[in-house]
């Protein structure tokens, strides 16, 4: 795990951190285990009572490892990066996709999450920052719903928490179109919590100022809070389904080879 993800705590703080800076961070099997990994320890940890959640280098996450991603073509159907011939709707950590469960362990997190966003957060690694309670991004950092680009939709449970911070007909066009999108945009939209300068020093501030406050009466807000949301199992099972049809077929594996070979994609009519 301590290749992918670096787990430290001090003072009821947990710094939590992407270490893959060689690959901006992107998404692999190891990175998705040891998400999860990381989520499995912040729950058994009694002493932390707030989390910063960034990435080491000039990426907070530039989403899947396309050059793992790629090599689905000749793993031949449905996986996650790597080609790793998983069931993304078998239900893993009581949910319906094995991806899902590191961005919903953060958001399911009893202590709040502070996502401190640099350089950019694509595809996966933009669901992976909803996951948080707040997102803190620097002033030049761009996001993207990214997945349409290789013929894919958003999953690891972004749409259930993107209906609930989005107006529907901006959710719909970032979703159809993959724009890249600013910070100032993120804020208008509801994406963002503040832009800093420095996004992890100021992400910082505020976790130690919660972790000074009652951790019981912090982990019981927070408990309040979730349960304002719906149930997001229907969405996340509906996400999983959506993604294994797509995933490994002839215009999805079109959308990649075209991104790869910088070229118009040819797609055929379905």
């Amino acid at each position: 795990m301590d290749d992918r993800v670096s787990v430290s705590i001090s003072d009821g703080v947990a710094d939590v951190r992407l270490v893959r800076a060689d690959k901006m961070n992107a998404l692999d099997a190891a990175m998705f285990d040891a998400l999860v990994g990381a989520s499995d320890r912040l729950a058994r940890e009694k002493g932390v009572r707030a989390v910063v959640l960034s990435g080491e280098g000039r990426a907070f996450c530039a989403g899947l490892d396309m050059g793992r991603f790629a090599a689905m073509k000749d793993q031949g159907g449905n996986g996650i990066a790597g080609g790793e011939r998983r069931d993304l709707a078998a239900r893993t950590h009581g949910l319906p996709q094995f991806p899902a469960a590191g961005c919903v362990g953060m958001a399911a997190a009893s202590m709040p999450v502070i996502a401190a966003i640099q350089g950019v957060a694509f595809g996966g690694g933009f669901q992976l920052a909803l996951g948080a309670d707040m997102r803190f991004l620097a002033p030049d950092a761009r996001m993207s719903i990214m997945e349409i680009k290789w013929g894919l939709v958003p999953d690891m449970a972004g749409t259930p928490i993107l209906a609930s911070l989005v107006r529907d007909d901006i959710l719909r066009e970032l979703t159809y179109t993959g724009r890249i999108f600013s910070a100032q945009e993120a804020m208008s939209y509801g994406l963002a919590t503040r832009i800093c300068k420095d996004p992890r020093t100021a992400a910082f501030e505020v976790a130690r100022e919660i972790a000074g406050k009652s951790p019981e009466a912090i982990r019981a807000a927070k408990r309040m809070l979730n349960n304002l949301a719906a149930d997001p199992g229907p969405a996340l099972l509906a996400e999983s389904i959506e993604q294994m049809k797509l995933m490994g077929g002839a215009n999805q594996l079109e959308a990649v080879r075209a991104n790869m070979e910088k070229r118009a994609p040819r797609f055929a009519d379905v």
